[in-house]
């Protein structure tokens, strides 16, 4: 199921009313999603949103990168962007500067840069990882997926009510 969220950055009381994009490409169910303080595993890729050339990815280093959510040791975007996460979940974040690097930039990535990364949440410190994700299935999807004679057998049921 994708899901998109946005978070505004006037909301911060910062001049340029940026938005933080989050869209969940790989939803699933838990019990316990990520909050500010835990002690987290991601794997991302990210890349520039203008070019798409890719900065950096815990992928190419073959370790997941740690850190503490909500804590500042990363930029506000994966701070904000990651919250209510589920182990197993995907998302795909759209961070505008004043969310990033800002006007300033770092290394490969220029000042004032909108920056997409793709993450997926590994684990939570002192939170059980499932043997097995369950994803959420796109109920819209599930849909397209009926078969005609049976979407038709449920129309002729209702006409005869």
């Amino acid at each position: 199921m994708k899901a998109t969220f946005f978070v505004a950055a006037a909301v911060l009381g910062l001049a340029s009313a940026g938005e933080l994009k989050i869209d969940v490409t790989r939803k699933v169910k838990c019990e316990r999603k990520t909050k500010a303080g835990d002690s987290v595993a991601m794997h991302y890729r990210g890349t520039l949103q203008d070019t798409g050339k890719q900065f950096d990815a815990s992928y190419d280093r073959g370790q997941p990168f740690r850190f503490n959510l909500g804590s500042g040791q990363v930029i506000k975007g994966w701070d904000q962007g990651l919250l209510d996460m589920c182990i197993g979940e995907k998302r795909t974040l759209t961070i505008p500067p004043e969310f990033g690097y800002g006007e300033r930039g770092i290394g490969p990535i220029p000042g004032g840069a909108t920056l997409v990364f793709e993450t997926e949440l590994l684990s939570i410190d002192g939170v059980e990882t499932p043997e097995k994700i369950e994803e959420v299935e796109d109920e819209a999807k599930e849909a397209e997926d009926v078969p005609a004679e049976e979407t038709k057998e449920e129309e002729e049921g209702k006409s005869e009510l």
